[in-house]
């Protein structure tokens, strides 16, 4: 069990840095001048499909991980 907590441990600390990376290369969800306008851009419309949009989707998977690993840390196994 000592092997599997160690393994689990350092996959947690490699998801914790990755997910703070990958926050970090975010752009801000401001949308200026746009917003006020109602303005839709063909990059807000596809922004699923853009670098952004694959960063937010990391992001909520590398959440999801945390959290699952977390619960199993903390439960002792």
């Amino acid at each position: 069990m000592g092997i599997l907590r160690t393994i689990l441990t350092v996959i947690f600390v490699l998801v914790c840095i990755v997910s703070i990376v990958l926050v970090l290369l975010q752009e801000g969800k401001s949308a200026g001048l746009g917003a006020i306008a109602g303005a839709e851009s063909y990059w807000g419309k596809n922004k699923g499909r853009s670098m952004e949009g694959n960063l937010v989707k990391g992001t909520i998977a590398l959440a999801v991980a945390f959290f699952v690993l977390a619960v199993i840390l903390n439960l002792g196994f």
